[in-house]
């Protein structure tokens, strides 16, 4: 992620604090903002409801949650069909495009513009274009993540391991994994976290540097090696670093027992971890090992919120929120509550945001570190992407379980997804 030198970030900041302020509402309005996965998001959004009540007292927030994106995208197109959608949500980056694509996200780029320049308030571009489909500013990026791993310190030096030296690449994790279970007392060694959607999938296939389709988006990107040798890793996790077939809520319960001893997932449930955890042992996290060194990288998960409201003084009402939310204070807000990378630059970069809680809590930096090589979740194109994300589900679990090989999955996996796809002119 490109960021702004600190001298241009504090200039900034000024100009940003020294610009004048968004009028208040006339008179009460109550907004509905919708938002997904309540057990990440829930404290975060809180948080930021009661901060923004003391700058908009006229406002009134309802908030409407989704256990996951999936069903927070569903939950939209229906309402959508009825008119009674939120007057604001935030979804997941994948699922923005299909919104833009719809004409149901509205473009918030004449709003941005209107306050000012965007970089000024802390919109850097690269931000900025996390919400940017089908030609419009679809969302504003609220949270970022990116995968991560989390590891129990204890049990690495138990099993021969050194905490502050891990292992670098897959090799060295799946070996670690093996002597960790070795441990015995119940303990294994790894876990994966492959289900729900397609976003671990892609964080191995972009870690070979691959791509999910072609880049004018016509056919299969990971039906090559790249595809095939992710695949052949989660095997690999399987057979030989002993991992289990866990639900996700399993696997953190495990974890947190101390009786696993790698978790890998994403940085979002940093916080959540921290708490379950608590003192029964040493909690680390690292990067994800690397696979490629040149051509690697790994997907930015989280949400970006985007606009319904029809009537103005809601639309108002919901924009000023959709700003808070994504301005200094409301992101360094979100920051602190998750384990998510803040997604305002001024909140990044200025030290009376964030700073101090990036020095005394260093288990939240592995994040940011990993931003650099990070890039957008991918979206697929056409009414079918939540089929297609199912299908990389299904048939990654055919391996997990043990049904299949990798090299019988892919071909098939791809078939499946290939037929999903929106039919395009020659």
């Amino acid at each position: 992620m490109a960021l702004l030198t600190r001298r241009a970030t504090l200039a900034l900041g000024t100009i940003a604090l020294a610009a004048p302020r968004i009028a208040r509402a006339q008179a009460p309005v109550s907004i509905t903002v919708h938002y997904a996965q309540p057990f990440i998001y829930k404290e975060s959004y809180d948080a930021i409801a009661a901060a923004f009540a003391r700058r908009e007292p006229n406002i009134q927030v309802e908030f409407v949650t989704t256990p996951n994106y999936e069903e927070g995208m569903q939950l939209i197109l229906r309402q959508q069909a009825t008119g009674r959608m939120p007057d604001l949500t935030y979804q997941g980056f994948n699922r923005l495009r299909l919104f833009a694509e719809r004409g149901i996200a509205q473009d918030l780029a004449p709003l941005l513009t209107a306050e000012g320049e965007p970089a000024a308030l802390g919109y850097a571009p690269n931000l900025l274009a996390l919400g940017q489909f089908a030609g419009i500013q679809a969302g504003l990026a609220f949270a970022a993540s990116n995968p991560v791993c989390f590891y129990n310190a204890d049990l690495v030096r138990r099993a021969g391991g050194d905490p502050d030296r891990m292992p670098m690449d897959w090799d060295g994790h799946i070996a670690l994994a093996r002597r960790i279970e070795a441990l015995g007392d119940g303990t294994e060694g790894m876990f994966y976290r492959w289900m729900g959607d397609d976003w671990m999938f892609s964080a191995l296939l972009f870690g070979h540097g691959g791509r999910m389709l072609t880049e004018d988006e016509r056919d299969i990107g990971f039906a090559g090696r790249e595809g095939l040798e992710s695949l052949t890793l989660i095997d690999r996790m399987v057979k030989e670093g002993g991992m289990p077939n866990l639900t996700t809520d399993a696997a953190q319960q495990a974890f947190a027992a101390g009786k696993l001893g790698m978790f890998y997932w994403t940085t979002a449930v940093l916080r959540g971890t921290i708490q379950q955890v608590g003192k029964n042992f040493e909690l680390r996290t690292g990067p994800m090992p690397v696979i490629d060194a040149e051509r690697g990288r790994l997907p930015t998960g989280g949400a970006a919120g985007m606009l319904t409201a029809k009537d103005p003084t809601k639309r108002e009402a919901a924009w000023k929120f959709l700003r808070f939310s994504t301005g200094p204070e409301g992101t360094a807000l979100m920051a602190r509550n998750t384990g998510y990378i803040p997604m305002n630059q001024i909140a990044i970069d200025d030290p009376r945001w964030l700073g101090e809680f990036y020095r005394d809590n260093p288990l939240y930096t592995t994040a940011v570190k990993q931003v650099p090589i990070s890039i957008p979740w991918y979206a697929f194109p056409g009414t079918n992407s939540v089929r297609v994300t199912q299908t990389i589900v299904d048939n990654t679990a055919r391996i997990v379980e043990q049904r299949a090989t990798p090299e019988q999955v892919l071909p098939e996996m791809a078939a499946e997804v290939r037929r999903l796809l929106p039919r395009r002119a020659s």
